[in-house]
């Protein structure tokens, strides 16, 4: 049997009410390097989703799963609610876990 290492699901956001992504993963900071450096490019890559703004930890993989399924059915405005219950900043959290910054998103001129 493989090793699992640490099974999460997670949520980024392409900004404050933004765009969303839940993904499910067995390794939190590698996956969200992917997402940053668009390694594996996809919805993430192309709508600039990279803000860690919730994460939830699980003692096996499939647990993590179940939950990723059943937060991808909610309304929007659940997920919403989920995030801003402990991020109501939507801080990138990833910051925290040891990751830099993300760089500002800049303004195309004219807009």
């Amino acid at each position: 049997m493989p090793i699992e290492r640490d099974p999460c699901v997670y949520i980024l956001a392409s900004g404050r009410y933004g765009t969303l992504y839940i993904g499910v993963t067995s390794d939190l900071m590698q996956r969200l390097y992917e997402h940053r450096e668009a390694v594996t490019g996809g919805f993430t890559s192309r709508y600039k989703v990279h803000r860690l703004v919730r994460y939830e930890m699980f003692d096996d993989m499939e647990g993590a799963i179940l939950r990723e399924k059943q937060l991808k059915r909610w309304h929007r405005q659940w997920k919403i609610n989920l995030i801003e219950s402990e991020n109501p900043h939507w801080a990138d959290l990833a910051v925290g876990l040891g990751l830099e910054p993300l760089a500002p998103r800049g303004r195309r001129h004219g807009s």
